[in-house]
């Protein structure tokens, strides 16, 4: 194992993690976050999560993960979620960003597998009235500006 990968022994227990994370639905047709190629692609774009990630792979295991039935594992991972962890988050960001870029999950959920650029998508309007709380509040800022005037 390198600083700049993951052991196999990391991947399998990511490729269970993974899977409980986010795990298969036949009924949506849409693979789990265990699939080989959602997998590969976990791995492949770790990039600077990677430390992170492996940190919450060994928080996880660490626990007797493989041991558990599904509901405890689930249960674990939600846990360990709602503690908000830097590296719980990172491996959550890492496993959903390459589970929505699988282009079997965008088509059921009825997107084009396709990146959102340079077409971009069109976006029905919305309330905007919902941002009326921002816009009545005092500025968050210093203002250089009247600093400058004296």
């Amino acid at each position: 194992m390198g600083n700049d990968s993951l052991s196999e022994a990391e991947i399998d227990a990511l490729r269970e993690i993974a899977g409980t994370m986010v795990p298969a639905d036949a009924a949506l047709g849409v693979p789990g976050a265990d699939d080989t190629a959602i997998l590969a692609d976990i791995v492949k774009s770790m990039g600077r999560d990677l430390p992170l990630v492996r940190k919450a792979i060994a928080e996880i295991t660490a626990k007797s993960f493989a041991s558990l039935d599904r509901d405890k594992r689930e249960a674990l991972i939600n846990d360990m979620h709602g503690s908000r962890a830097a590296p719980i988050v990172a491996l959550g960001r890492v496993v959903l960003g390459a589970y929505y870029r699988d282009d079997r999950v965008l088509l059921a959920l009825k997107h084009e597998a396709r990146a959102p650029f340079p077409r971009g998508y069109i976006l029905e309007q919305g309330d905007w009235s919902l941002l009326d709380a921002v816009r009545h509040r005092p500025p968050l800022w210093r203002d250089d500006r009247k600093e400058l005037a004296t």
